[in-house]
């Protein structure tokens, strides 16, 4: 069995991410929600900010998911402010109500920074690599990887 590809061309980024592309509804649906969450963020209680988050958007029903019930309970008291906060945007102006959900919010990931070390018997091989190399350009890559050797690169 054979995989041929089709007559259709990858197209470029650009054509995809335009107004007409095949993404640009999906990339203008993800702002509008971006813009709802930073705004709702904006005027929550602090003890509630990392709770709530924008859901989704469906039907003129804005979702909004928090992480504990005590906190639904909180959001449906609230529910006629949230609506007036909300319809303030203009992608929310006919926002017809909200619907909650009780779900896990995952924390934002941030990647720890690691240290790189370089010890000093290796910083001395690239020295005498860059040394026995006729690249020029090869010769200044080696000794800037060399220079790294008992420095602190954060």
């Amino acid at each position: 069995m054979s995989i041929k590809g089709k007559g259709v061309r990858a197209q470029p980024v650009g054509q995809l991410l335009r107004t007409r592309g095949a993404l640009a509804p999906l990339i203008h649906t993800a702002g509008v929600l971006l813009e709802a969450q930073e705004h709702l963020l904006a005027t929550l209680p602090d003890e509630l900010k990392d709770h709530v988050r924008v859901g989704g958007y469906h039907d003129g029903h804005l979702t909004l998911m928090t992480d504990r019930a005590v906190w639904l309970t909180w959001l449906r008291f609230e529910r006629q402010r949230l609506l007036t906060l909300l319809r303030q945007l203009p992608a929310f102006q006919e926002l017809e109500g909200l619907t909650f959900k009780v779900r896990p919010i995952r924390p934002t990931y941030m990647p720890h920074e690691r240290a790189r070390e370089l010890p000093e018997a290796a910083a001395d091989q690239l020295r005498e690599c860059a040394r026995d190399t006729t690249s020029p350009r090869l010769k200044k890559s080696l000794e800037r990887l060399a220079s790294h050797a008992g420095h602190d690169s954060k």
